[in-house]
């Protein structure tokens, strides 16, 4: 299960809204290499439905996630931060043992 906070979803609308996608684009997370930390986190929006793909729903926004990704992933909140110690969406991962100073990359 993939958590989504009402700040990001908050967020997740203006993007849609300012980017030009229409709520037929869900939020894709996935975890890829790289980072100073091992692993790093990928966040965009998406309508296509892949069949290795997991589909979570929290908040009224969708989640995407490829099966791969997924176990990296379970458990994990996707917040939205815009306090002076930094702006941007963050990961909060149960799973990870470590995280970088940026937030961006982590470690199992």
């Amino acid at each position: 299960m993939i958590k989504v906070t009402s700040k990001a979803v908050e967020k997740i609308g203006e993007l849609r809204a300012t980017e030009g996608y229409t709520p037929e684009f869900n939020v894709r997370v996935s975890v890829k290499g790289g980072g100073c930390s091992g692993l790093m986190y990928d966040l965009g929006f998406d309508n296509e439905i892949k069949p290795v793909d997991q589909i979570f729903e929290d908040n009224g926004i969708k989640v995407l996630v490829d099966k791969k990704s997924l176990l990296y992933l379970v458990g994990t909140t996707l917040d939205f931060s815009d306090g002076l110690n930094g702006k941007g969406f963050q990961f909060i991962n149960p799973n990870a043992t470590r995280t970088c100073g940026c937030g961006e990359s982590f470690a199992l």
